[in-house]
């Protein structure tokens, strides 16, 4: 089996890897070569760290040759799965998966890696839409279990099947949603970081006090606003006007704190500063 990954960002490499660690031939792909670049480092530095916990026993340099990179999609002929990562946006994913649809087989399986946008409308940029299915990975991708799998009216069985082994492949656990905004996850995730954002906003209490509130009260493992600064509050930004311009329930509206910090460039931890210093 081979697959293709299209996007080397943090969700792309983290996928091209766990395939790589199964034994999968990759093809990772990036219009940009220095994100292609960046994404063999972030491979190179989660495997060593894997092997030195004692969680792979493969050397990260045998795993790393099973991924090969490429600047553009005519190399892709060849693959069984193709799987984009581009970023959280509905014009960037059109162009990506009509670009795998023209180099893709009839019996290729093309999935995206979207956590909010619909992949009935996604499905209808793929040329095969019945080999079309939402694939969300959740970051880190080689530490997190869960591929939440959405599917679309026109998806098979068969490639619903396929795609439920896949994940069984990597060792990872499935969730299976129909096409509603934001999935199971982001749909119950989002409404509960647009409070922690809003009790900071009208100043409830402090950004450490809303985190040790949720983490020691209700054992979540990260508070929100933590949280929103590890996944990017760019994506998070994103994720909620999806939401918002799908359901129209303030519950989604990115609130004022959220959108002053995007714009000021403070995007959470891949920046340096977000709702906390780092």
């Amino acid at each position: 089996m081979k697959v293709s990954v299209i996007g080397a960002g943090t969700m792309g490499n983290g996928i091209a890897q766990v395939f790589a660690q199964k034994g999968t031939d990759v093809i990772l792909v990036d219009t940009f070569p220095d994100a292609i670049k960046k994404a063999l480092e972030t491979m190179k530095s989660s495997l060593e760290k894997l092997q030195r916990k004692g969680a792979i026993r493969e050397d990260p340099n045998i795993v790393l040759s099973r991924i090969k990179t490429e600047t553009s999609l005519s190399a892709l002929s060849e693959s069984d799965v193709y799987i984009e990562a581009v970023p959280e946006k509905p014009e960037i994913k059109k162009t990506a998966i009509e670009a795998i649809s023209s180099v893709a087989r009839p019996d290729s399986i093309v999935a995206s890696n979207t956590s909010s946008i619909s992949i009935n409308l996604l499905s209808s940029y793929c040329k095969f839409p019945q080999n079309f299915v939402g694939m969300h990975f959740f970051n880190p991708v080689p530490v997190m279990k869960l591929v939440e799998i959405v599917k679309s009216n026109r998806t098979s069985e068969e490639t619903l099947n396929k795609v439920m082994s896949l994940v069984t492949l990597l060792d990872k656990q499935y969730v299976v949603s129909s096409d509603y905004p934001g999935f199971i996850s982001n749909r119950i995730l989002m409404p509960l970081l647009n409070e922690a954002m809003l009790a900071l906003e009208q100043g409830i209490s402090t950004k450490e006090d809303i985190d040790k509130t949720m983490k020691l009260g209700m054992n979540h493992p990260m508070g929100p606003l933590e949280l929103a600064d590890f996944i990017g509050l760019d994506v998070t930004r994103d994720i909620m006007e999806v939401l918002y311009r799908e359901f129209g329930d303030h519950r989604y509206k990115p609130p004022i704190i959220l959108r002053n910090l995007v714009n000021s460039g403070k995007l959470g931890r891949k920046s340096g500063e977000g709702f906390y210093k780092y």
